[in-house]
């Protein structure tokens, strides 16, 4: 899905997220989040319908969702009022990974818009930090929460995630030690 596309054309994509079929509804949320990627604050008569579709039962469906009202929260960071509690439920889905690792990028980016939102999003995104370390997302979930660790984050909530992370970062190998790293890195800037 290219910029160029009209309101029309977005609203017709928008539509296939209620459709009855499956493969459409896919499609259609692909189609949201790439173009999300190119021009989020185009979707923002449509983010009720993004909304809804964080119900649907596929997964591939809701985390694209996410990752298109993830764009659109660093845009419109009101929208993420209504996302919030679907991210929550989403964030201890048992079935899928990439559904909790698209609710905590969503998370992430709605909690690095001002310092009440961080002071919101924190528990959940701590929560997920102590939850998941070492499933096959985690290293994912830290580029996330090294993106809201450079957001605009209550005093507060940077102390509580240089003490969360600040282990790792210290005593841990490769990859891990590089991100958590880069996360106090980030909330030092």
């Amino acid at each position: 899905m290219t910029s160029d596309y009209t309101e029309q054309d977005l609203g017709d994509t928008v539509a296939q997220l209620a459709s009855e079929s499956r493969r459409e509804r896919q499609n259609a949320a692909i189609a949201m989040s790439e173009y999300a990627q190119v021009n989020p604050q185009a979707l923002t008569p449509f983010a009720s319908a993004l909304v809804a579709a964080l119900d649907c039962r596929e997964a591939r469906t809701r985390w694209e969702c996410f990752k298109a009202l993830s764009a659109l929260a660093a845009y419109d960071p009101s929208i993420g009022d209504d996302v919030f509690p679907a991210a929550e439920d989403a964030l201890f889905e048992e079935g899928s990974g990439f559904v909790r690792l698209s609710a905590l990028r969503f998370l992430c980016a709605y909690g690095a818009t001002d310092v009440e939102r961080s002071k919101r999003a924190w528990p959940l995104i701590e929560e997920a930090i102590q939850c998941y370390h070492g499933d096959a997302e985690f290293h994912d979930m830290l580029n996330a929460v090294a993106a809201f660790a450079s957001g605009d984050l209550d005093d507060e909530v940077k102390e509580a995630l240089a003490a969360r992370v600040s282990f790792d970062a210290k005593n841990g190998k490769g990859s891990l030690k590089r991100r958590t790293q880069q996360i106090l890195d980030n909330l030092r800037a």
